[in-house]
């Protein structure tokens, strides 16, 4: 997903985390596009169209975007997409920006492989596992779950009664050592519905997110 050693960044920002376990805190968004996934409730399709607008930045580039946000007192940057870990090149955008003393979230789709990415330095993981509503569970590679240590989250974003069941049947198959988030799918089910869903299956150490920035910004809006 880059062309001639570039990278494709569709946008970049400073704001809140909206989720994961910085979720309140300032980060940088670089946002990278293309995805290889098309999941029925995706939030950011702009940013996966082949003709979608975006800048060719170099690693140098990107770092130079970093470290303005570092002077401003900014300490984590979230690399977002799209899909960051398709893009050819992000094992040393990681490496540099992790050497800057950032701390590097990667958000992913669950479909790649996080293998190579899990030696040090090591970035942190939000990662997805797909369930049914998305249309792309088939894709996911369960065998990442157990790469995912106390610092990473696992995020199960739901639409439905379905979808919370398969994700219990995930949870309580593979037994993640990380954190476990579901989220709900704006507007499609109820956060309280989901509350009861967890208290019947005694999933305590499970936690539900909501998405801040879309209670604090319209949801449609870019850039936060």
């Amino acid at each position: 997903m880059t062309v001639g050693g570039w990278f494709r960044l569709a946008e970049h920002f400073v704001s809140i985390n909206g989720e994961g376990q910085r979720a309140g805190e300032l980060a940088l968004f670089l946002r990278f596009a293309g995805c290889d996934l098309n999941c029925s409730w995706c939030d950011t399709k702009w940013a996966n169209r082949p003709d979608v607008l975006c800048t060719a930045a170099s690693v140098s580039d990107l770092c130079g975007i970093a470290d303005e946000a570092w002077s401003a007192g900014v300490r984590n940057v979230t690399l977002t997409g799209g899909e960051p870990l398709l893009q050819e090149g992000i094992r040393e955008l990681i490496t540099t920006l992790l050497g800057m003393g950032l701390r590097v979230e990667i958000e992913t789709n669950g479909a790649e492989d996080l293998a190579p990415f899990t030696g040090e330095p090591r970035p942190v993981f939000t990662m997805d596992y797909k369930l049914p509503s998305s249309g792309m569970e088939r894709f996911m590679k369960a065998e990442n779950i157990r790469l995912l240590g106390e610092n990473d989250t696992l995020k199960m974003v739901c639409a439905s009664r379905k979808d919370l069941e398969r994700a219990y049947t995930v949870i309580t198959e593979h037994r993640p050592k990380c954190r476990v988030y579901l989220s709900p799918v704006f507007g499609m089910i109820e956060p309280a519905d989901m509350v009861e869903f967890m208290k019947e299956k005694g999933l305590g150490d499970v936690r539900l997110q909501l998405q801040l920035h879309k209670f604090i910004w319209d949801p449609q809006e870019r850039g936060v």
